[in-house]
């Protein structure tokens, strides 16, 4: 099913033998739009720190209860390596927090990514089995890793003008992809109607500068399917969506 981060965002995560604290973000991977990791805040049990969990080890989330149990207990959490929140998540700790979980690279394609992300096909870069990176060299590698809090607010520019601004992603909780961008036109379009853009389309990411470039024009999205982000996304709509733009399904 396709669920809002906001609304994943509070969630509890409980581990085998207690509540561990409670989703605060979430850090995707720039090349496969695949969430990599969930941020948590530990609250008052370890005051002052948050942790981040593979989505390896979650267990089957009870989305009722707004629950999501990990295969963790409190005492590996407590004793993972930390993490600096405030600087960016560097391969280096990756290797430091998978070796300690056992959790796999998703970068080598050793072991597959996340648990069941299978992204679209045209964002999975070919893998040379003949040249596997060392563990050297993942160490100098950048992780391409993004916080979604760190991307909300982005100007998402069209081919011709801009056109809002990032409000929020829409995530497949079966295994854990972004499908699509939220976009907040209200200071262009009367009434701010709500359009979905997807990760696809984007023609260029500026991270220097928060921007976004589609390669669509301001009178496509404005023509475009209205989402109204208080019913299921469902794949009727979809179906539309996709037609609309003139792009092929990923289903």
């Amino acid at each position: 099913m396709l669920r809002s981060a906001k609304e994943i965002e509070g969630y509890k995560i409980s581990a085998k033998d207690d509540e561990i604290g409670k989703v605060y973000d979430f850090f995707f991977d720039d090349k496969t739009w695949t969430i990599r990791y969930i941020a948590v805040d530990t609250g008052t049990w370890l005051p002052g720190r948050r942790v981040i969990i593979s989505p390896d080890s979650f267990g089957k989330a009870d989305w009722n209860a707004e629950i999501l149990p990990v295969d963790l207990t409190k005492k590996q959490v407590e004793d993972s390596p930390e993490i600096d929140e405030h600087q960016p998540l560097e391969r280096q700790k990756e290797l430091e927090l998978t070796q300690y979980y056992g959790w796999p690279n998703y970068w080598t394609g050793i072991g597959g990514p996340a648990v069941g992300a299978i992204p679209p096909a045209a964002a999975i870069p070919e893998r040379n089995v003949d040249a596997e990176i060392t563990r050297d060299d993942n160490e100098k590698q950048d992780s391409n890793l993004h916080s979604i809090k760190s991307i909300i607010n982005y100007n998402i520019e069209a081919a011709d003008d801009s056109i809002g601004h990032v409000e929020d992603f829409i995530l497949d909780d079966s295994n854990w992809t972004i499908h699509y961008i939220v976009v907040d036109t209200r200071n262009w379009l009367p009434g701010g109607k709500k359009v979905i853009l997807s990760p696809h389309w984007i023609k260029k990411m500026d991270w220097a500068d928060s921007r976004m470039y589609v390669d669509l024009t301001k009178e496509q999205i404005k023509n475009s399917p209205e989402w109204n982000p208080d019913n299921p996304l469902e794949r009727d709509y979809e179906t539309k969506l996709h037609e609309h733009y003139g792009k092929k399904i990923y289903w």
